[in-house]
């Protein structure tokens, strides 16, 4: 019997599938949980999506980003909310990831913006790691790639929202 070589798995690759652009309108953080750190929530308020075959809106008030501000430092988050693609597709996305500040002058910078004590509505991304890992939900059909693909997203910060690129891994 002649020897198989082994096989070995093929190394991944990223292709990009879409940028997410979604505003949010914050509310009060419950601070000081019994397990240390705080708890927020912010709605979605509105945005767009668009990509190489895809395009369409963030449904307003389908959801929200909750957030866990862990006393490490970290921002873990899980943010569940609708997307309307243009030919009329509606796309549940459940995003999960973590975001923290690569240093002090980053995350300064970042509270000086959002208290208003400095202009600009976003801190340079290589300042923080905002990385997620979403699945998604949708009807059979054109867009159903989505509920068999892996894919990931690194974000940015603004002012007011987030936007993320997804790429699908390959």
């Amino acid at each position: 019997m002649a020897d198989n070589p082994p096989f070995r798995p093929i190394e991944p690759k990223l292709e990009f599938c879409f940028e997410v652009r979604v505003k949010f309108y914050r509310t009060p953080k419950i601070e000081n949980l019994p397990r240390h750190g705080d708890r927020g929530y912010v709605g979605v308020e509105g945005g767009h999506f668009e990509g190489p075959g895809i395009k369409g809106k963030v449904v307003p008030n389908s959801g929200g980003d909750y957030a866990y501000f862990r006393p490490d430092g970290v921002t873990s988050f899980e943010a569940l909310y609708l997307l309307e693609e243009d030919d009329g597709t509606r796309i549940l996305l459940n995003n999960h990831g973590y975001s923290w500040f690569r240093d002090e002058a980053a995350e300064a910078e970042w509270k000086e913006i959002e208290s208003g004590k400095k202009e600009g509505t976003a801190v340079d991304p290589a300042g923080y790691y905002m990385r997620t890992f979403p699945t998604f939900e949708t009807s059979k059909g054109k867009h159903d790639w989505l509920t068999r693909t892996v894919i990931v997203g690194s974000g940015a910060r603004e002012l007011g929202g987030n936007v993320i690129r997804y790429y699908k891994v390959m």
